[in-house]
């Protein structure tokens, strides 16, 4: 059994994105570390800012304040599907979405005051050359500043989830695992490094958030959006049910009156060109 994956994984190919599913899996909790993210890309107003793997704006969203009325964020997306779904989202005059490569950017040398990406690095296939692609486009001084997933321990509520699907799809473990990549500092700082960037940081930041019921964090996943979304419902469905009821019993450990009271960690690293 495969799953046909669409481009950066995260929407069915040839669909639109369900931006109500995506914004209830995946943005309730990526939008909690997008403020670091902009304050370690030292973005202010008046910034030509580019958000790689803008997804459907969440980052965007934020930073569009920031630059104000004289500055200009970029949203580019490889899936023309999530470019679609930004543009219809943040429908403002300082936001130009794209469909692009974050490793063969359509940018001359030196556009952008700021680069931005919010969980997309992980799932370059060669994030080394888009670190390269991110330090060509920025301006010199300019800082870029990516946010990726921690290990599956510290990130139990995608971590959970990827180990009880990769037992049924173990051919697509490692699609499974790109989440957590980049997850070792050391390496991220490495990257960084050799794409040209300096004073570099890695910094570990760990935000703790509450999902009302297990039905409230499941029904996203029957949507199909993200990659381990995809997967999922790619099953057989007496298998579906298998991963469902493994992934209640693990994640009960989580719960309170108050719903299921998790702790993400996230390694947000940045660099000056």
């Amino acid at each position: 059994m495969s799953t046909n994956f669409g481009a950066g994984f995260h929407v069915v190919p040839g669909r639109a994105v369900d931006t109500s599913a995506y914004d209830q899996y995946i943005g309730r909790w990526s939008r909690l570390f997008v403020p670091a993210v902009l304050a370690a890309a030292e973005i202010v107003p008046g910034y030509r800012v580019l958000d790689i793997s803008a997804g459907t704006g969440e980052a965007a969203l934020m930073t569009l304040p920031i630059v104000g009325a004289s500055g200009l964020v970029i949203g580019a997306d490889i899936s023309p599907a999530m470019v679609e779904a930004a543009r219809d989202r943040l429908n403002e005059p300082s936001f130009w979405p794209v469909a692009a490569d974050g490793q063969a950017l359509p940018f001359v040398d030196g556009s952008f005051d700021a680069v931005i990406c919010q969980l997309g690095l992980q799932f370059f296939p060669d994030p080394a050359l888009g670190l390269l692609e991110f330090r060509r486009v920025l301006h010199l001084g300019g800082c870029a500043a990516v946010c990726v997933i921690s290990t599956p321990d510290r990130a139990p509520m995608a971590g959970i989830l990827a180990d009880a699907i990769s037992r049924f799809l173990p051919e697509q473990r490692n699609i499974l695992y790109l989440s957590f990549a980049l997850a070792d500092p050391k390496r991220l700082e490495q990257l960084l490094a050799n794409a040209g960037f300096r004073d570099i940081r890695v910094e570990r930041e760990i935000r703790e958030y509450i999902i009302q019921s297990f039905d409230d964090y499941w029904e996203p996943i029957e949507a199909g959006i993200g990659s381990l979304r995809q997967a999922y419902i790619s099953l057989a469905e007496a298998d579906r049910r298998s991963v469902r009821d493994e992934v209640r019993a693990r994640l009960s450990r989580f719960e309170s009156d108050a719903g299921l009271r998790m702790s993400l960690e996230m390694l947000i690293a940045s660099g000056r060109a």
